[in-house]
């Protein structure tokens, strides 16, 4: 498969946080191929719980496979930023966040009480920025039906602190492992 073989040619990196991928998946490096993005967006929706209101994912990586699973599904697109818009009569919701490469406040749009909401990601490292989407999720008055993730990093436990965090089981299509030379997929 597609994402499979990116992972397996990504080159590793370390961020100053944590070792990460660079790779055509999430960094479009090099460019994203459509067929990488239709292949990933197909695998996840069919995990998804389709009866939901809203897709929310954060603006960076997570982004471009949420659009494209929104366009597939027909689901709105909701979207977590790391600035606020400062509009009195929008809804912005605010979180902190604590993540493999951000620390910080992150800003909920689009969600309104009773929304039965899929988050989407592209990656699953520590937990920081799933746990804080679902806490603003959550505290804007929306019910978490699925959360989501392309790749699993498993060195990090990132699903198990997601789990003892917020008792919200993560579903992932691929685990991988890196070390300092290299990617292996594990699933």
């Amino acid at each position: 498969m597609l994402l499979e073989d990116v992972y397996e040619n990504a080159r590793v990196v370390n961020s100053g946080r944590a070792l990460t991928t660079v790779n055509e998946f999430t960094d479009q490096l090099p460019a994203l191929r459509p067929q990488v993005l239709i292949e990933v967006a197909h695998r996840i929706i069919q995990l998804m719980d389709l009866k939901v209101d809203k897709i929310v994912t954060e603006e960076d990586k997570g982004a471009p496979l949420a659009t494209a699973i929104s366009l597939f599904t027909g689901i709105p697109l909701a979207m977590a930023r790391w600035y606020p818009y400062c509009l009195d009569e929008m809804n912005n919701t605010v979180v902190q966040i604590s993540s493999e490469y951000f620390e910080g406040k992150m800003y909920l749009n689009g969600i309104e009480p009773g929304d039965r909401v899929s988050i989407i990601d592209d990656t699953l490292s520590t937990g920081g920025a799933v746990i804080s989407l679902i806490e603003a999720v959550q505290k804007r008055g929306g019910e978490i039906k699925d959360v989501i993730c392309a790749v699993e990093k498993i060195q990090n436990n990132g699903k198990n602190k997601v789990k003892d965090k917020t008792g919200i089981e993560v579903k992932t299509i691929m685990k991988i492992y890196l070390d300092h030379k290299s990617v292996k997929v594990i699933d």
